[in-house]
């Protein structure tokens, strides 16, 4: 059983929630604090948690699922537990179907308006993974997809969706876009030989790079925007301009004749600045609110 959990937990990149939960966090901590004037409580944390972990449980699994064919032929996705033999299909059918179930069951303890958001929710976690076989904007796709993780913090608290909420939606939103776009420039000779959409393989690694340079003004702006709008700070904004830095690093590092350190700004760059965000933002709203 031990065996098994691991094998789970690598399908779905259980450390890839890295990216997503620090930002449902900070949506929380904003939403409520801008909002109803105090923290959130304990308690819809750990809904959200319970909700957190059942949607991502169940996009990574369905994208597993749907995408094995094409993992099996990619020699950088052939391992993937699918394909190597490792989870059979009803076994990941089943785990998605739980998944689902604890992020309906969590979102119910929170608000009637995150249930109501539900079907859009589930649209999109099923839909992204099929974006790739008919469009090169399934980097933008997945980045409205994941970004549901700050703007369902913020609507587990609020009950309700301002322009606030979608500022860091669509700030989120372009920020994971932008990094995937690099880290699909692994992928852009077997997508075009496959056939695939990407903006690498549409557009060639360099432009793809570059592109992914605009994706990412989206995020600097809107992060240093909203500590302006909800009237953070001198702290939070420190923390902006870190994430920023960043940012910046992160194409600094990789390259169109240099993609050797591709990993490093896709799980260590991305993953810290995720983090940085989130505990900058609490400071300053533990210290000074």
């Amino acid at each position: 059983m031990i065996r098994k959990a691991r094998i789970f937990l690598e399908m779905i990149k259980f450390e890839h929630t890295v990216f997503a939960l620090p930002f449902a966090f900070m949506g929380a901590l904003l939403g409520s604090v801008s909002v109803n004037g105090h923290l959130p409580s304990w308690a819809q944390i750990g809904w959200i948690i319970v909700a957190m972990f059942g949607a991502r449980s169940a996009a990574m699994g369905l994208n597993r699922l749907i995408d094995k064919t094409i993992d099996k032929k990619n020699p950088r996705t052939a391992m993937r537990a699918i394909p190597a033999g490792l989870l059979g299909s009803k076994e990941v059918i089943l785990f998605v179907v739980i998944s689902f179930f604890l992020l309906f069951l969590g979102a119910s303890q929170l608000n009637p308006l995150s249930v109501k958001l539900l079907p859009i929710a589930v649209f999109m976690l099923v839909i992204y993974s099929y974006t790739k076989r008919f469009t090169w904007l399934c980097h933008v796709v997945l980045g409205f997809t994941i970004a549901l993780a700050p703007l369902g913090g913020w609507v587990a608290v609020t009950g309700t969706v301002n322009w606030t909420s979608l500022l860091f939606y669509f700030s989120v939103a372009f920020w994971i876009a932008g990094f995937d776009v690099i880290y699909a420039c692994q992928d852009e000779e077997f997508d075009r030989e496959e056939k695939l959409f990407s903006i690498p393989s549409r557009f060639g690694i360099a432009n793809a790079l570059i592109i992914a340079r605009f994706m990412h003004l989206v995020p600097a702006a809107g992060l240093l925007a909203l500590g302006i709008i909800t009237g953070l700070s001198w702290l939070y904004l420190t923390g902006a301009i870190v994430a920023i830095g960043l940012l910046f690093y992160e194409h600094k590092i990789v390259t169109p004749t240099n993609l050797s350190r591709l990993n490093t700004a896709f799980f260590t760059l991305n993953g810290a600045l995720s983090i940085v965000m989130f505990v900058f933002t609490l400071l300053d709203l533990v210290v000074f609110s």
